[in-house]
């Protein structure tokens, strides 16, 4: 390996945050990668000893982006210790809420984040779709993302009617919500979805839902892209379009495992029919092969991150934080710790959501492909097609029982733990929280990219997006845009900067910074 004799620093993301990656390349391939968070942030030390409604106020300015998911992890952890059910309208209150988030999340990202790559004129100067790729997802001049921020932002409009703002609202308390919209609000959200799912289905999908839920297999899916110049034209048709020439099906196969901890109670009464409690349910998947999933299985491994060491991985209610920076010494490389379910390197998101949910789309897609960057971007471009038929049912039966309670009184919260355990936009989010006369003794966060994004564990096994990485290959070390790919299809919600450091003809390393 031959250093370089100055760097050079290539944008490579456009969200925020303070991630590294650093890859070492050989014969154009990488054959290592190291994940490495690099800000040490401490939520759950400064939990520690406050109240126990304090969490949450603190916890949803863990990230400004997916802040409503935070809001009910805690708040799921509280209702857990208070044993507590909340009414119907409250759970339908907040499962509208994170869908919402949810929603503009992942239109957002594959758009605005993931597809522009699709306009670097540098990769794709060559590729037969590189011009069209340019007037869609130009940033700031492309139709579509142009499009994406108007209808996104029109969209939250009813996160600011249900919860008065968005982000960082308090709307949800143990034992439901603080209040009800009146019908004319109501009203007004199904105005507002109705809109949204008019322009979802005629730009994104190009085709109703209905008929996008009709696709079981990969070979469907080629008929369906056949079948109509409106599939063709649709993003989700182009994606499948630039992908197929680009070679995205064989780009970034992770560890194969995946985990989901389901999402969204249902209310005891509610037109929706699902096989559990739960909209989405939970479970842990070896390829296509889904068991239950056990809360009890998750730990997580310091041994190379920068904490104090001397502990044994640990499930999150023994979970300790204590942080001890020894700079890039030794084996420790990062301030994300690795999360592990049963001893196992997992990634969570939309795509493991499909799979333990069953669908045959996504299952077929594994089976025979892999869980790919295509795959992992296909499913959340649209997993929307799955969640805006329960939102229009729930907004109804809003309207229909617009008296009906939104709240069970709890008057403080009792000793004990509790653990609120949904899907973010990222995947799996978990919040275990401890507490003693009435103070929060013990509080742990395990994110999305906490499992995507985890360095190796105490047995040397790279995390999710780490082992994606190993095998992909680099046309230019200057312009490394399949990595980005990878790395930008877990949706790491991260700022990017590549820096190259080291190369040579056939072995050299980058250093890919992302913020958050």
């Amino acid at each position: 390996m031959v250093k370089t004799s100055k760097g050079m620093n290539i944008p490579l993301n456009r969200a925020e945050g303070d991630l590294e990656i650093r890859v070492e390349i050989e014969d154009g391939i990488i054959t290592e990668a190291w994940s490495s968070g690099t800000m040490f942030r401490g939520f759950e030390e400064m939990m520690r000893g406050r109240g126990a409604l304090d969490g949450l106020v603190v916890t949803p300015r863990v990230c400004g982006i997916c802040s409503i998911t935070h809001l009910t992890a805690a708040v799921e952890a509280l209702d857990a210790i208070a044993g507590i059910t909340p009414p119907d309208n409250a759970r339908r209150l907040r499962n509208l809420a994170l869908m919402v988030e949810t929603i503009q999340s992942d239109v957002r990202q594959a758009i605005l984040m993931f597809m522009v790559d699709f306009a670097n004129r540098e990769a794709y100067q060559d590729h037969p779709l590189g011009e069209e790729a340019q007037y869609r997802y130009s940033p700031l001049e492309g139709r579509a993302a142009i499009e994406v921020i108007r209808e996104s932002k029109l969209l939250l409009q009813i996160v600011a009617i249900i919860g008065g703002q968005w982000p960082h609202t308090s709307f949800m308390v143990p034992g439901g919500v603080t209040s009800i919209p009146e019908i004319s609000k109501i009203l007004q959200c199904r105005i507002i979805l109705e809109r949204f799912c008019s322009w979802y289905e005629r730009s994104i999908l190009g085709c109703s839902r209905e008929r996008w839920q009709e696709i079981r297999s990969r070979n469907d899916l080629t008929a369906w892209l056949d079948e109509n110049p409106a599939h063709r034209e649709s993003e989700v048709g182009f994606f499948l379009r630039f992908s197929r020439l680009a070679g995205l099906h064989s780009l970034g196969i992770g560890p194969n495992r995946f985990l989901s901890y389901g999402n969204f109670p249902l209310p005891l009464e509610t037109a929706i029919k699902s096989r559990g409690e739960r909209l989405l349910n939970a479970g842990f998947a070896v390829g296509t092969e889904v068991s239950s999933f056990e809360e009890r299985k998750i730990t997580e491994d310091i041994s190379h991150s920068w904490f104090q060491q001397g502990t044994k991985p640990l499930h999150p209610f023994s979970g300790i934080t204590k942080p001890y920076a020894s700079g890039q010494s030794s084996q420790l490389y990062s301030w994300i710790k690795a999360p592990r379910y049963g001893g196992e390197v997992v990634e969570t998101g939309p795509l493991a959501e499909m799979v333990v949910a069953g669908n045959p789309l996504f299952q077929d897609i594994i089976a025979k492909d892999g869980p790919s960057v295509f795959a992992r971007e296909l499913a959340r471009l649209t997993r929307p097609a799955h969640l805006l038929g329960p939102m229009a049912i729930w907004i109804n039966e809003l309207l229909d029982r617009r008296e009906d309670g939104f709240y069970r009184t709890v008057k403080s919260i009792p000793d004990g733990e509790g653990a609120g355990l949904i899907q973010a936009a990222r995947g799996a989010l978990g919040h275990w929280v401890k507490v003693q006369d009435g103070k929060i003794s013990h509080y742990q966060i395990i994110t999305p990219t906490s499992w995507n994004g985890s360095p190796r564990d105490e047995q040397g096994i790279r995390g999710a997006w780490e082992e994606a990485l190993i095998g992909t290959p680099i046309k230019d070390i200057k312009n490394p845009v399949e990595a980005g790919h990878v790395v930008r299809s877990f949706d790491p919600c991260l700022v990017c900067a590549v820096h190259c450091l080291q190369k040579a003809k056939k072995k050299g390393s980058l250093l890919l910074g992302f913020n958050r």
